[in-house]
């Protein structure tokens, strides 16, 4: 959103006598102390100011927040930069303004409102009270506003987008973020993520009207315009009856003895997940009680994603011991995303990676589509989809099956807007997936779902008991029949954006300027394709067939010995991700070796691409 904001009501006299020395910050202090209505966080900047913060102000006040892969996403607290009611009114003002131009029929049809349950009651912020300024800025224009009463995992507000077809909706998150943080995700008419040029456009527009209209900090409104609905029941009710269109084996669960443990990590997902396990007609899994009730400090984890594995699961893994249960399932704290753990016969854990919960789902949507498709069904027709930083095990399956498989971008809002374009051309997709535990199963939610994805793995599990199978085992199985897929993903953490830049433009100007390496240690690498500048050396014409995204740091190497690795920025986080897999094909079956070759690759890259001592890197805690 550019730099500080344009000119508001400024006291003069008092601009005087408090002045920073810098008309640019001394604008926007005072944009902030006339327009900001909250009190804690105008004392934040009240207080900075009085103690000659100036560095921490310009810090705060001369920059804006900006679009990145899961809509607009920072720490709660004071400043242009932060989430707080300031940003998210001045957000929903430049939103309801380009909806105004996009759609004429924007107050016929609506928006859509949803929050989870994080909190700072250091700024008196949370995403309840962030998700009424919202409907406030669009209720006071005369727009209806279909608010939830309570709070509902992400999927939810795509999902109700299409359903009540609204124009767009917002879901108040930071999903799977440290607790400081929250977040503003933006969904369009379509069902999907906003991707380009609307998130530019909307900048743009939020830029255009950067101070509170009358009526904006009327949170109340919520309870009194004849404009708000409550979408609550309606969308739980239909969500639940379209889940059961992807439900294959409702008798084998209605007989299972196998029981399942469910952690929603503090956050929303323990009623939905528990509705979803009784529409396949499961028994309810058993809640982690400590977990159960959302929490917005996550009290019981270092840090709310599931993720980061066994470390995290350590609670969920002690009760399902007690209670014998052999599958746990983890939402994250807003629901869109899927840990599973299963315990092996030697009494250990084994967490799934995301890539390897993708080659269970993978086989599971097809082996299901394979045995309920009508006879006149063309194969050809069917679709999977995956980013480009994921496993490519999918293609593999594809290959064999006879089906199609596409990459995108990261982010899940490039897969929601691919889905829907397939679907509108009468394709039938039935699974995406990201490798960071996001999947999608079916299509009545274009984005990520983690209530979908714990109802489905159960039925799975419940499946292959009755072949005397575990996930584990049928994972093995799907790898010796489609090729050893054997991958590893981590970070390091980097404060300092000059460091980030410096390290990947060494890598286009590594021997010689405008040069990428041919060699990774003693590893030679056949293909470069660098998605910030549009490179792709195994294109003909050199270019990127994925759209370029110079926002953010993205550089993919194909080594001769099958390995992939990719280098790319967060769009959420301080960090720096790597990406590396061995594609073997299914003859390759030692999986030790690969193992070894794969490790023995990853350390050639950190050691000659990201050199973390040099830079500074923190390496990611086990």
């Amino acid at each position: 959103m550019g730099e500080c904001g344009a000119p508001g009501d400024v006291n003069s006299n008092v601009l005087v006598a408090r002045s920073t020395g810098d008309p640019q910050l001394d604008k926007a202090v005072w944009q902030w102390l006339s327009w900001d209505k909250n009190q804690k966080t105008k004392e934040q900047i009240e207080s900075l100011l009085q103690n000659g913060k100036h560095k921490e102000l310009r810090d705060r006040l001369c920059c804006r927040l900006t679009f990145g892969t899961a809509g607009l996403r920072s720490a709660m607290g004071a400043g242009f930069c932060y989430i707080n009611d300031l940003t998210v009114i001045q957000s929903t003002q430049g939103i309801y303004k380009y909806l105004e131009r996009c759609f004429s029929d924007f107050k016929q049809r609506g928006f859509v409102v949803g929050y989870d349950t994080r909190g700072q009651v250091t700024s008196n912020c949370s995403s309840k009270k962030l998700a009424k300024l919202t409907a406030a800025v669009l209720l006071a224009k005369d727009v209806p506003v279909y608010f939830f009463s309570t709070y509902v995992p992400t999927p939810f507000v795509p999902y109700a987008v299409q359903q009540l077809k609204a124009v767009a909706g917002v879901m108040i998150t930071a999903s799977h973020n440290r607790k400081e943080d929250n977040g503003y995700k933006v969904y369009w008419e379509n069902g999907a993520q906003i991707t380009s040029p609307h998130d530019k456009e909307i900048i743009k527009c939020i830029e255009e009207c950067v101070e509170p209209w009358n009526g904006s900090w009327n949170e109340n409104l919520v309870d009194t315009s004849p404009l708000r609905q409550d979408p609550l029941k309606k969308i739980c009710d239909c969500y639940m009856e379209d889940l059961k269109k992807i439900c294959y084996h409702r008798e084998l669960n209605l007989q299972t003895n196998l029981k399942f443990v469910h952690t929603s990590f503090h956050g929303v997902g323990h009623d939905y997940v528990q509705l979803a396990f009784k529409a396949f007609g499961f028994q309810a899994p058993i809640p982690v009680p400590e977990q159960k009730d959302p929490d917005p400090d996550f009290s019981t984890v270092k840090c709310p994603n599931p993720e980061e594995g066994e470390s995290v699961l350590e609670l969920s893994l002690r009760l399902a011991e007690k209670e014998n249960a052999k599958v746990v399932v983890a939402t994250d704290p807003d629901a869109d995303r899927l840990a599973v753990a299963e315990q092996q016969e030697n009494g250990c854990w084994k967490v799934f990676t995301g890539n390897e919960l993708a080659a269970l789902f993978g086989w599971w949507m097809f082996s299901c589509w394979k045995e309920n498709c009508s006879e006149d069904a063309d194969v050809k027709n069917v679709y999977m989809l995956a980013t480009t930083v994921s496993s490519k095990i999918l293609r593999a399956i594809a290959l064999k099956e006879g089906f199609h498989f596409e990459e995108t971008l990261p982010g899940f809002k490039w897969i929601g807007s691919r889905v829907k374009d397939l679907l509108d051309n009468g394709k039938e997709v039935l699974f995406a997936f990201e490798e960071s535990i996001g999947f999608m199963c079916g299509t009545s939610v274009l984005d990520k779902d983690g209530v979908s994805a714990a109802v489905v793995i159960a039925e799975m599990a419940t499946y292959l008991e009755g072949k005397n199978l575990t996930l584990a085992q049928k994972l093995i199985e799907i790898y010796e029949t489609y090729g050893y897929h054997i991958s590893k993903t981590s970070y390091f953490l980097c404060y300092d954006p000059p460091t980030i830049k410096r390290i990947f433009e060494k890598l286009r100007n590594f021997d010689a300027p405008q040069s990428y390496p041919k060699f990774c240690g003693i590893y030679n690498i056949l293909h470069v394709r660098d998605i910030t500048t549009g490179y792709d050396s195994s294109q003909p014409n050199k270019k990127s067939v994925l759209p370029v995204s110079k926002s953010s740091q993205m550089i993919t190497f194909t080594f001769q010995n099958g390995c992939v690795a990719t280098l790319r920025t967060s769009g959420t986080e301080p960090k720096i991700k790597y990406y590396a897999e061995m594609c073997a094909l299914p003859e390759q079956s030692d999986r030790s070796v690969l193992e070894e070759e794969l490790q023995k690759l990853i350390e050639a890259l950190i050691e000659n691409f990201l050199e973390p001592d040099k830079n500074g890197l923190i390496w990611r805690s086990a």
